[in-house]
C-alpha cells in the first residue's frame, strides 16, 4: 500500500532524504523552488484537481502530495549507540500517544532540542503516518525512532546502559526544575488521556511535574514535551 505525505516542508525534507517516488501537484501549484528540486531528481509529477488531493489526504496538503518509501524504524541498540555520541544521551519514550497531531509535534520538539531519538511501543501508539509527517514539518526525516514490543523491558535495558528514567505526571511529583538533567536521560511522556502508565511510573527513577497557575491544570503531551526538552537543553547548555 502506498504511503503518502503532504505539505511543502514535509515533501521538501523527504526529497532531501531521497524518499520521494512520485509527486501529485494541484493544478494551481506554483512553488518554483520545490518544483525545481523535484525535476532535478527526475521524479514523476502528476497534476490533479485540488478536490482530488482533498479526497486523497484531506484538505491541508498545500497543493502537494508525495508517494514515498515508508519510514523505517531504527533498532534500539543502534539508537543507543547513536545517543552515546552526545555528551549526555537524551531519549524520549512515548507511552501510548494516539493523536497524530501530538506525535508529529513531539517529533518536531525532539529535533529542535537535540534529543537523540524517540522510543515508541508497537501497540496502542499512532504510527508514522502522513499527518504525523506533516505536523512534524519535516523533522521526521531527522529524528531516529525505535519501535519496541515492551516498554518495561526497554526501560530495564536503558537503566543497564546508564540512563535515568524520568516520567511526567500531573501531580504528586517534584517540580521539573529541581532535577539535575546533566546525565543520561530517558524522558517518558504519557498518553493524552491517561498519562504515564502505573507500571512505568513504578519503574521510573524520578517523576516530575510542570507547575501551573491557570484554571486548567494540564497541557497536552506535545506542549509538555516542549517545556521539558527546552528546560533540559537550557540546563545542559546555559548562557
Amino acid at each position: 500500500m502506498a504511503q503518502y505525505i503532504y505539505g511543502r516542508n514535509a515533501v521538501a525534507q523527504a526529497l532531501a532524504s531521497n524518499r520521494v517516488l512520485k509527486v501529485f501537484l494541484a493544478l494551481g501549484f506554483n512553488g518554483r523552488d520545490l518544483m525545481q528540486k523535484i525535476e532535478e531528481r527526475h521524479i514523476v509529477i502528476e497534476r490533479q484537481e485540488n478536490e482530488w488531493l482533498n479526497r486523497l489526504v484531506g484538505v491541508h496538503h498545500q497543493g502537494i502530495v508525495a508517494v514515498i518509501r515508508p519510514y523505517d524504524f531504527i533498532d534500539l541498540d543502534v539508537l543507543l549507540r547513536q545517543a552515546d555520541s552526545q555528551a549526555f544521551g537524551l531519549l524520549l519514550i512515548l507511552d501510548s500517544i494516539q493523536d497524530p497531531q501530538n506525535f508529529g509535534a513531539i517529533i518536531r520538539n525532539a529535533e529542535a532540542f537535540g534529543a537523540a531519538g524517540i522510543i515508541i511501543k508497537k501497540d496502542r501508539q499512532v504510527g508514522l503516518t502522513a499527518t504525523v509527517a506533516k505536523v512534524s514539518a519535516g523533522s521526521i526525516e531527522h529524528v531516529a525512532i525505535a519501535q519496541v514490543i515492551n516498554l518495561s523491558q526497554t526501560i530495564k535495558q536503558l537503566k543497564q546502559a546508564g540512563y535515568w528514567i524520568v516520567s511526567t505526571a500531573i501531580a504528586g511529583a517534584i517540580d521539573y526544575r529541581s532535577f539535575d538533567y546533566k546525565r543520561k536521560i530517558a524522558l517518558i511522556v504519557g498518553s493524552e488521556g491517561d498519562g504515564v502508565s502505573p507500571l512505568l511510573l513504578k519503574n521510573s527513577d524520578v517523576i516530575v511535574q510542570i507547575p501551573m497557575v491557570g484554571q486548567i491544570n494540564s497541557i497536552n503531551a506535545s506542549a509538555a514535551s516542549a517545556v521539558l526538552l527546552s528546560h533540559i537543553h537550557s540546563q545542559r547548555f546555559p548562557l
